[in-house]
């Protein structure tokens, strides 16, 4: 039976209480904080019999579901964005959060207000009892958004695979589009060892009636998805074949971008956030939006949702007398695109420096050669908040390899404030490693909230 009842001696939260439901939260097993070895990942059947006892709200409205290693939480935002400035009302669940449990689960990018959140949360503690075994945090949040979206009556959701795809909690909707950004190395343990392994993992969730919009294009492992695709009697719409970003220059800001699509093409669209690397998630993106409504979006909806997007902790300024830039870049493949932003975009007269602390099971010679390359040649180093965190030690011994100049810090908050104190006003500073490193920035540098709306922070 289920395990989340109070420990002897404890009473139950009581409804409405948030801080009540959320201490009953974690009392679950929290993957991202202690990832499950892979004998303990592949089964759906707790969050079906969740989503049974809830009346199957995930079936109750269309869905887009987004999987991918790199990009994919950037492409939720901007398919939420295009979906919205098209006059829907749009369910938006998202993994990990920066600052707080709501930020995962949001209407038009507003988070679930607490009393909301509350309730659905107790609610599923009084159904727990009813499942068979030991569900988890993330299989409770996921039917909690599905349960929320449905009493609110989204007109569509669009939701961010956890882990993989094929054993996600994620994988009981019934999606309308799928979407695929890419495959690369990372959580090996759990889906590899090798990319094809990781691929056929993403790939379980392409269903029966869904289009699947493939960002991979790398012809092996784009024929896992494909393969998958057939076999599920699912039409493909391939990047550089189907959809695609032919132009992408910087601007003041951002990105100004040509986008094209099977049904349209868009000249010199801007958005609104850094990084080369989004023009591909905006070319998937679009597809994703032109597949579900089964025809163009008009120019001016996509000028409207990517002119003023916001994408917290993606290549985010929170500063500009020193840039401070965040970015959570947290395996080998994200680095690389951090590093090449960081070559290509960034301007500054003075130092390039680097606060870093990333998770167990990285390289980190290889999540700090980007930056190394990028003109990186200052860091401190800090410890990721985490029971996941890999030790600052670890990760100062790997820089100090790559010749850079090293401070250590264990706290990660102090390691920002200590980056901070030694750069000066025409340095630039980039916290990066892992979300966690990042979440903690935000907090010094922002407050403990993300924007809400499609409107970036101010530029400080």
């Amino acid at each position: 039976m289920g395990t989340g009842a109070p420990p002897p001696g404890a009473t139950a939260p009581g409804d409405g209480d948030l801080a009540g439901e959320l201490a009953w939260l974690d009392r679950h097993t929290n993957f991202e904080r202690n990832m499950p070895a892979r004998a303990q990942v592949p089964t759906l059947e707790r969050i079906q019999a969740l989503c049974r006892l809830l009346g199957d709200p995930q079936l109750a409205y269309p869905v887009v579901h987004v999987t991918g290693t790199n990009g994919k939480g950037s492409t939720v935002r901007m398919l939420s964005a295009l979906l919205a400035a098209r006059g829907l009302s749009v369910g938006t669940y998202t993994s990990p959060n920066l600052h707080s449990v709501n930020e995962r689960i949001a209407r038009n990018a507003s988070p679930v207000p607490d009393d909301e959140l509350a309730a659905v949360l107790a609610t599923l503690r009084r159904l727990e009892p009813l499942v068979d075994g030991r569900v988890t945090r993330f299989e409770l949040l996921s039917a909690a958004a599905f349960a929320w979206f449905a009493d609110v009556a989204v007109d569509v959701a669009v939701v961010e695979v956890g882990l993989g795809g094929r054993w996600d909690a994620t994988n009981v909707v019934r999606p309308d589009v799928c979407v695929v950004t890419n495959v690369s190395y990372d959580h090996v343990d759990v889906l590899g060892p090798t990319l094809t392994d990781i691929a056929r993992e993403k790939a379980g969730i392409v269903k029966p009636g869904a289009r699947l919009v493939l960002g991979e294009t790398d012809p092996e492992l784009a024929a896992v998805f494909t393969a998958a695709a057939a076999e599920a009697g699912a039409p493909v719409w391939r990047r550089d074949a189907d959809f695609g970003c032919s132009a992408n220059r910087l601007a003041v800001g951002g990105r100004l971008l040509d986008l094209w699509t099977p049904a349209c093409r868009v000249e010199e669209v801007y958005l609104a956030v850094h990084g080369a690397h989004q023009g591909d998630n905006a070319a998937g993106a679009l597809a994703a939006a032109e597949a579900f409504f089964d025809g163009p979006v008009p120019r001016e909806v996509v000028e409207e949702a990517f002119a003023s997007l916001s994408i917290p902790g993606r290549l985010e300024v929170v500063g500009r007398a020193p840039l401070v830039l965040l970015d959570g870049a947290h395996n080998v493949a994200g680095a690389a695109t951090l590093g090449r932003a960081i070559a290509d975009e960034i301007s500054v007269a003075g130092e390039r420096r680097a606060v870093v602390g990333m998770l167990h099971g990285r390289d980190p010679s290889a999540m700090l050669q980007p930056l190394a390359a990028a003109g990186v040649r200052t860091l401190v180093a800090c410890t990721a908040p985490t029971e996941r965190g890999m030790p600052a030690s670890a990760v100062a011994a790997a820089a100090r390899a790559l010749g850079m100049q090293v401070e250590t810090v264990e706290d990660a908050a102090a390691a920002v404030r200590a980056g901070l104190a030694a750069s000066a006003e025409d340095d630039m500073l980039v916290v990066t490693g892992s979300l966690y490193v990042v979440a903690e920035a935000r907090r010094l540098l922002v407050g403990s909230t993300v924007p809400e709306g499609p409107g970036s922070l101010p530029a400080r």
